[in-house]
């Protein structure tokens, strides 16, 4: 795997995704017995010294099955009221499982929206933090009851990659109920899990299916996606069925375990991870060929002389992307000045700036510390 050896018992913190698929089948209810063996191996962590974050699917479902509804439902209200039922019924499953093994659970619920905001995030992490230090096991769920645009396909998957830049993980582990990636439909004659993965690329993508069950949001592609999220920070992803005995046990011993994907060699900071997949842009800017040469060819910060047009409304400190002459995104980066205000000093040289608006917040439109670069031998995402 690209000459990564992962020793996953040397991994010290761990973030465990429990999909809904695996806790609450289809058809089945909810699996208690399941919850009892996954509680038990992850008491089995915690006592060889291993700090354990649970992400956990299912608050939907079992909603679901308090209100007495037929089928998930389709409507936001209907999804957010089968939450809010159903998020009382998980903390509650996962505080008996856990405390028979004398462990304490702290419940976490978290949006995108409130991870996008960099106070917030860091607040989230100081939290983590102290239920880790007190031997708590936190239980992380998107607070589903309130989200609107988070409620869809894969979302926690996403946000399970998240919790890993947010409380600095070493390993993700996403169980499900297939034994990871295979080289066509699981179900098919002839199927093949692939074991390893040096990176996700589109390719691996295209082989992944749609959503797992009719319960839960997340299929193959999402967890790949978190894989990859993941990968960029330098942490090494397993995605398993975790109906398999002693699934995590086997994990750590390094046993040959549905698909495991490398950490990537060239990795990115904590903060950059943030405004790479915390956030989402409000807008566009266009540059020239100049610009494009400039940024990618060092650490360079985006200048406003480089700006050809922008589109879009944003903020000062929003997400913006940052597009070439022929329409391919090179760049996206947090913006010093507001759309309007980018409008009137694009095209300007970085002297005329106090100039132009009777104020200056520096030089540059985007500062090189909060850019990253996109495509290209420079680039620090794919």
């Amino acid at each position: 795997m690209g000459g990564v050896v992962l020793k996953f018992a040397r991994q010290r913190r761990w973030v465990v995704k429990l999909g809904t698929s695996l806790l609450a089948p289809p058809g089945e209810g909810v699996h208690v017995r399941r919850f009892s063996e996954l509680a038990r191996q992850i008491a089995a962590l915690v006592g060889q010294g291993h700090e354990v974050v649970v992400v956990s699917s299912g608050a939907v479902g079992l909603g679901m099955r308090r209100l007495r509804l037929p089928e998930r439902p389709r409507s936001i209200p209907e999804k957010q009221a089968a939450a809010a039922v159903g998020q009382i019924d998980l903390c509650r499953r996962f505080e008996r499982a856990l405390g028979r093994w004398d462990l304490v659970v702290g419940q976490i619920l978290l949006t995108h929206a409130g991870l996008a905001d960099r106070e917030r995030f860091l607040n989230a992490r100081r939290t983590l933090e102290t239920l880790l230090e007190h031997g708590a096991v936190p239980v992380v769920n998107e607070n589903d009851s309130v989200a609107t645009e988070e409620l869809r396909f894969g979302d926690n998957d996403r946000l399970a990659a998240q919790v890993v830049n947010c409380c600095g993980a070493d390993l993700l582990v996403l169980l499900t109920d297939v034994d990871g990636l295979h080289d066509r439909p699981p179900g098919k004659a002839g199927a093949r899990r692939i074991a390893e993965l040096d990176e996700v690329t589109a390719e691996t993508l295209e082989l992944a299916g749609g959503s797992g069950s009719d319960l839960g949001s997340g299929g193959m592609r999402s967890k790949l996606e978190a894989a990859r999220t993941a990968a960029h920070f330098g942490v090494p992803t397993v995605i398993a069925d975790g109906r398999q005995k002693g699934v995590l046990e086997r994990i750590r011993a390094g046993e040959d375990l549905g698909t495991r994907v490398s950490p990537s060699l060239e990795q990115i900071s904590s903060r950059k991870h943030w405004i790479a997949y915390s956030l989402s842009p409000r807008g566009e800017l266009s540059l020239d060929a100049g610009a494009v040469r400039a940024l990618r060819g060092g650490r360079a910060s985006l200048l406003p002389a480089g700006v050809v047009a922008v589109s879009g409304r944003f903020g000062v400190g929003d997400l913006v992307r940052c597009v070439g002459p022929d329409g391919e995104e090179v760049a996206r980066g947090l913006i010093s000045y507001d759309s309007s205000d980018v409008g009137r000093i694009m095209g300007q040289r970085s002297s005329e700036i106090a100039t132009l608006l009777g104020y200056s917040n520096g030089g540059q439109i985007i500062h090189r510390d909060d850019l990253i670069l996109l495509g290209g031998p420079e680039a620090e995402l794919p």
